[in-house]
């Protein structure tokens, strides 16, 4: 018999989709002998506040069912706790993005074979956001600033039934009255400067459903990986066959770095989101925190 593990359910992720799924994850963890307990989220934020309620109680693995934001939210409610003191995490990718998963091969969909829910399980890297107002926010997969970010805020307020669509929805207007402008980046100590429209900082290898932007990064290596888009505003539409594939780099509109710690600042405030969640503006400093989560595989 496995040990306890508690799922925090996003009922509504993938337009209801979780919630739809739910039943045959359950059958599944039945056959399997496992000690189970769900916990239903009801707003946002509430996988957060469930996560570090059940990591003080004792839980050893905890569970986002859900897509890539009910992930983000749950890492954020661990990451409150101790390291010596966290639960595993374990990931069912029921949402419309499941670009967490991706990166480690899991399953898009609950499965029964239970991968990514018991069994070993690995380090793996968690970024830390820190604004000029003192507060924080960590995320596992990507973080942008700059015009993929904007578009997430826009996508935001178009109807959920829309899928992953929202975001392509969403990109034309945003890129029709976005503006370049100098983002100032600080890498491990190495300055960079330069006009541009968007900075990518991966930790995994695909975000935007799919979408392989950083074909390169490892999850655990201690380092985020940056793209810094500094071409015209239409790369962001001939480059997206490219990036699918993952062949889009090298390019010389795209100024590539990796580093442990990004000082960024923007000669305006630039938009900033992660995991597909908005977080807040520029400036901010991005770090990686080493092996800080045990993500079940």
């Amino acid at each position: 018999m496995s040990d306890n593990i508690a799922l925090i359910v996003n009922p509504r992720s993938g337009r209801d989709r979780a919630g739809r799924e739910l039943p045959t994850l359950m059958e599944a963890l039945e056959a399997a002998g496992t000690i189970y307990e769900i916990h239903t989220t009801e707003r946002q934020g509430h996988a957060a506040e469930l996560a570090t309620q059940l990591a003080v109680a004792g839980v050893p693995t905890v569970v986002a069912v859900g897509g890539d934001g009910t992930v983000n939210e749950v890492v954020n409610g661990l990451m409150q706790i101790e390291a010596e003191s966290r639960p595993r995490l374990g990931v069912v990718a029921a949402g419309s993005g499941a670009d967490f998963a991706r990166s480690f091969d899991l399953p898009e969909h609950t499965n029964t074979e239970l991968r990514g829910v018991i069994g070993a399980a690995r380090p793996v890297d968690v970024g830390r956001m820190e604004f000029e107002d003192g507060s924080e926010r960590f995320f596992a997969n990507v973080a942008n600033v700059g015009l993929a970010a904007a578009t997430v805020e826009r996508a935001e307020r178009l109807p959920r039934r829309l899928g992953k669509a929202r975001y392509v929805i969403a990109l034309w207007p945003v890129l029709a009255r976005y503006a370049k402008c100098r983002i100032d980046v600080v890498v491990d100590g190495q300055p960079y400067s330069e006009s541009a429209h968007n900075l990518l900082l991966a930790n995994g290898k695909f975000a935007g459903g799919g979408m392989h932007f950083s074909p390169h990064s490892d999850p655990a290596d201690g380092q985020l990986d940056g793209q810094m888009n500094i071409g015209p505003k239409r790369q962001a539409v001939t480059l997206v066959p490219k990036i699918f594939r993952g062949t889009h780099l090298p390019d010389e509109r795209i100024l590539q770095m990796s580093g442990s710690r990004f000082e960024i600042e923007a000669e305006r405030p630039l938009l900033v989101e992660a995991d597909g969640e908005m977080i807040g503006r520029t400036p901010v400093t991005i770090t990686v925190a080493p092996g800080a989560l045990k993500l079940v595989l």
